[in-house]
């Protein structure tokens, strides 16, 4: 499939939330789909940039296989990124209190946990990261039941760390999860807003 068939695709599929994103466009986040989205999310995932998502090694099925399984579950949803109609990234969400971290911090029912892995960039936007973090950010809190976002980069990951702190996330403990050392990182509901009415 070429890139303007993926994009045509990508067009043409129901998104599960858009917003239009100042200076950058219109969000849409698409429920992942694992066979039609496999080569292009094993292309960003091979990359020694995406080490940390832990799939560089991993086969083109293999990626298939996860997101699959992903599919499959009621607490963890992936969803592909667009952004004014091209693929950004994946965006995953889940359940804390279903999750092998809830085992390491005390999870509330109102967490949120996410997981953010951003496309190459063709060409560098000014404040990229933050501007998409609010957009994934509300869609996370659309759901009144949900005030507060928790995410768990790798502890070796100074890059995403910044740019989640630098957002507003408070840092928490570094925790051993089964595959790595995370640091945990929040955002509630009320400094999230606070953040957004300046």
């Amino acid at each position: 499939m070429t890139s303007i068939e993926a994009g045509l695709t990508h067009a043409t599929r129901d998104a599960v939330y858009e917003e239009d994103l100042p200076g950058l466009g219109r969000l849409r986040l698409l429920r992942l789909a694992p066979e039609q989205d496999a080569d292009l999310v094993h292309s960003w995932v091979r990359e020694e940039r995406a080490r940390f998502w832990g799939m560089n090694g991993w086969s083109r099925d293999e990626v298939r296989d996860v997101y699959a399984f992903l599919d499959s579950l009621d607490t963890h949803h992936g969803f592909l990124m667009t952004v004014d109609g091209e693929p950004a990234g994946v965006f995953q969400t889940y359940e804390p209190l279903h999750d092998p971290v809830a085992e390491v911090y005390p999870a509330r029912a109102g967490d949120a946990g996410i997981h953010l892995l951003l496309a190459p960039a063709e060409r560098p936007i000014p404040n990229f990261t933050a501007t998409l973090l609010s957009g994934l950010v509300r869609f996370v809190l659309s759901d009144p039941a949900k005030n507060r976002v928790v995410a768990e980069p790798d502890a070796r990951n100074a890059k995403a760390i910044g740019r989640l702190t630098g957002f507003g996330f408070e840092a928490g403990p570094k925790v051993q999860l089964p595959e790595k050392e995370a640091q945990l990182v929040f955002l509630d509901r009320e400094a999230f807003e606070s953040r957004t009415a300046e």
